[in-house]
């Protein structure tokens, strides 16, 4: 099991009062899953993608992702864990504007201390798997909306995650974009990545493999949106 959530609680104050905004959720995902959560605004589907993400704590529960309890966690082993098992795409790309899209992709590989050439190659072979491979040293305002998404996404990939989150990533895309972005997912998960989508659009929702419904900071029974191929 990669990841195994117990009974989660996420309060946060406010005044003299506590907002209860997860109550009591339990999630478990296997290697190679494929599990949208949808919800609308104010059901707690982001702060739930931030807890898994390591960005945020827990107020009570266990979870245990590859085999360790980061509940309690210090901060500085939460960045080492996002660094080295997660890997995110957001709704709005946070792309560089001075940077290439070969640098961008580059760029956590930086971070773990990987010298240029190697970098530089391996943000290669990243663009080449998401399509863009003669876009490689275009800047991000060179590039349409959904090839900023693909970059983000070969750069999300670069250090091979076992867990990819996407946080709404076809927000800000037209339908068109949209669809190359979700069969994209679908070709990573295809190979194998493991993969956690946000999302409150049911059409997004459905592509996955597995789907859970948030509300209320409550997490619903699991529904099978496909087994395989297209929804």
């Amino acid at each position: 099991m990669l990841l195994e959530m117990h009974d989660i609680c996420k309060d946060y104050p406010q005044g003299r009062e506590v907002v209860k905004i997860l109550k009591h959720v339990d999630l478990f995902i296997e290697e190679g899953d494929y599990l949208a959560i949808m919800g609308p605004s104010g059901s707690g589907k982001t702060t739930l993608m931030n807890l898994i993400g390591c960005l945020d704590v827990p107020t009570s529960g266990d979870y245990y992702l590859n085999g360790e309890n980061v509940a309690s966690a210090s901060e500085n082993r939460l960045a080492d864990i996002r660094n080295s098992t997660l890997g995110f795409v957001f709704q709005s790309f946070y792309l560089l504007p001075k940077l290439t899209a070969r640098e961008n992709v580059a760029l956590p590989l930086l971070y773990a201390g990987v010298k240029k050439r190697e970098r530089l190659r391996r943000a290669e072979q990243a663009l080449e798997m998401v399509g863009l491979a003669e876009r490689m040293d275009f800047m991000p305002n060179q590039l349409s909306g959904g090839q900023q998404q693909r970059v983000a996404i070969a750069r999300a990939m670069i250090n091979h995650p076992k867990l990819l989150l996407a946080d709404e990533p076809t927000g800000a895309l037209d339908t068109a974009s949209g669809h190359q972005v979700m069969d994209l997912f679908d070709e990573l998960n295809d190979n194998g990545a493991t993969i956690v989508l946000i999302t409150h659009e049911p059409k997004v929702g459905a592509r996955a493999r597995r789907l859970r419904r948030i509300l209320d900071g409550e997490l619903l029974s699991e529904e099978r949106s496909r087994a395989d191929g297209q929804a």
